[in-house]
């Protein structure tokens, strides 16, 4: 049995570099529902729930080991003159992948998306998802995925300007540049192995992770940092928060409600909700040995025999992006003509099967 009943799907560990004076005991807090910043919040009762994982008691202990190894990498990070090696930008890879499967908000966008599912086929309502249920999902998962994003280049980026990094209680974002940016990609989902992928999660109020697909973008780095000084350029990171956070805003000790306010409404027209889009396609003909299928409005639009049902992820697309972010001359992802859009080069393999070509990026 889990010895902690109160367990963080946001962790302690995460969330210290933003509370007061560091000491993890309170943080402030912004809430976009009320537009509301609340001073001195217990930090043991944020991003929590009674079990949350459960009471495995070896699930328990393989979180506690990936957040004592991203403990152990962040106090490198600060030490001065340090350079990101290949292990610790593993190891921010692996925590990012971890954080962006197992928050609140990740397990209440599987669970809305499964139970969409199942009321548009038809399924009984004892096979709706519970939060529980898509916890302990996630957390297979990850053990399944882990490598998904270890192709992917990094660097670290360091913000001197007068705007601090600020996380909320969903900070690990998946985001992609390429594909809501050009219109050969309008209407397509991209996900963990896309071209393009970007994957942002600030580490403290100076430091920002981002890991990037170095065959899409540029990014000018010195022994793996990049500093930034512009206050707009910090803006524009932090946009990935106010668009991406479930409740809460962490702002760290320098903003005021005005300032969260403005910022939040500022981005508040590009959030999206629901996170998903359900696809409704019905046989239309058969070729040969192949069928096409042609999308409907909905099961009931019109009689058929045979349908398929694709559900298609969303995600907000930013105001701006930040120019650290370069596109990179004769940019490509590999492309088969298929649904699953551009994949990443690296992370191709032999069940993807024969057929790729690349798909240059072109962006107006």
């Amino acid at each position: 049995m889990a010895t902690n009943k109160n367990q963080h799907f946001v962790p302690r560990c995460y969330l210290r570099s933003f509370t007061q004076d560091e000491k993890d005991a309170a943080v402030r807090v912004f809430n976009i529902d009320r537009l509301l910043l609340i001073e001195n919040a217990s930090v043991k009762k944020q991003c929590s729930g009674s079990y949350f994982y459960g009471e495995n008691e070896s699930l328990e202990s393989a979180l506690q080991f990936m957040e004592r190894s991203y403990s152990a990498t962040l106090r490198k990070i600060r030490k001065p003159g340090y350079a990101l090696s290949e292990k610790d930008s593993l190891i921010l890879k692996r925590f990012w992948l971890l954080q962006y499967i197992r928050t609140e908000a990740a397990s209440k966008r599987a669970v809305e998306m499964n139970n969409d599912m199942g009321s548009t086929v038809g399924m009984d309502s004892s096979f709706c998802l519970k939060i529980k249920d898509a916890v302990l999902m996630a957390m297979k998962t990850y053990t399944e995925i882990m490598y998904i994003v270890d192709d992917l280049s990094s660097c670290l980026i360091k913000n001197n300007s007068d705007n601090p990094f600020l996380t909320s209680d969903d900070p690990a974002v998946l985001s992609n540049r390429w594909f809501l940016s050009d219109k050969r990609h309008l209407g397509l989902g991209f996900g963990l192995r896309s071209s393009g992928a970007l994957l942002i999660l600030p580490l403290s109020p100076q430091i920002l992770f981002l890991a990037y697909d170095s065959d899409v973008y540029s990014i000018r780095k010195n022994k793996s940092w990049v500093k930034i000084s512009a206050s707009n350029e910090a803006h524009s990171f932090n946009q990935h928060q106010f668009l991406n956070c479930r409740a809460n805003i962490y702002p760290g000790p320098v903003f005021n409600e005005s300032i969260l306010k403005r910022s939040f409404e500022e981005f508040e027209s590009r959030r999206v909700f629901p996170r998903h889009k359900l696809h409704y396609a019905v046989l239309d003909k058969t070729v040969g040995n192949h069928k096409q299928y042609r999308v409907v409005e909905s099961p009931d639009s019109e009689n058929h025999q045979e349908a398929i049902v694709h559900m298609q992820t969303l995600f907000p697309k930013p105001i701006s992006w930040p120019k650290t972010i370069r596109w990179r001359n004769k940019g490509f992802g590999m492309y088969n003509g298929t649904g699953a859009g551009c994949l990443r080069r690296r992370i191709l393999n032999q069940q993807d099967g024969d057929g790729y070509r690349k798909m240059y990026v072109k962006v107006s």
